[in-house]
């Protein structure tokens, strides 16, 4: 099933590609509940990225609590750390956005109870590593299993992206 990306997610794909252009060690942490629908995309993204990617790229599958990952990350010193989260953007369902953490204001609301701000906050001071949000807008975040298939779509299309593009 192909997955058209709209010129925005053409140039946010551009955007991601150089902001990991000198990347030397990258945590990419997938957050987000496998029985909340189409949150779960984060996970499932860096479950896809599995046997892609060099042991320069630590994958960490956060689930909701991120926060519980904050020493093995420091442990890592990663260069980059970038976020993979479903985030209501007012987008169409599936587009995605790659966000600093000083643009994590505003209408961006995540569906978890911790705001991933004070994380990214975190971790920039305490790594010193560039941080990220790869924000993607779920569908359908109710009581459930299994990603909607416009997010299903794009998961696809960005564990591909990002298999490229990680150092």
């Amino acid at each position: 099933m192909r997955r058209d990306c709209t010129t925005n997610e053409k140039e946010t794909e551009g955007r991601l590609r150089d902001w990991l252009l000198n990347a030397r060690r990258v945590v990419v942490a997938g957050v987000g509940s496998s029985l909340r629908k189409d949150d779960f995309v984060g996970v499932k993204i860096v479950r896809g990225l599995r046997n892609k990617v060099s042991s320069s790229v630590y994958l960490i599958e956060c689930e909701t609590v991120p926060e519980s990952f904050i020493e093995p990350i420091i442990e890592f010193k990663p260069t980059h750390v970038l976020i993979i989260d479903a985030a209501l953007l007012g987008l169409k369902t599936g587009a995605f956005n790659l966000m600093e953490p000083e643009q994590m204001v505003g209408p961006i609301v995540s569906t978890h109870f911790l705001p991933l701000q004070i994380f990214c906050d975190y971790l920039a001071k305490t790594t010193g590593a560039k941080i990220a949000l790869l924000a993607i807008q779920p569908k359908d975040t109710s009581l459930e299993e299994g990603l909607t298939a416009e997010v299903r779509k794009t998961a696809k299309h960005l564990t591909e992206v990002l298999s490229k593009f990680l150092p």
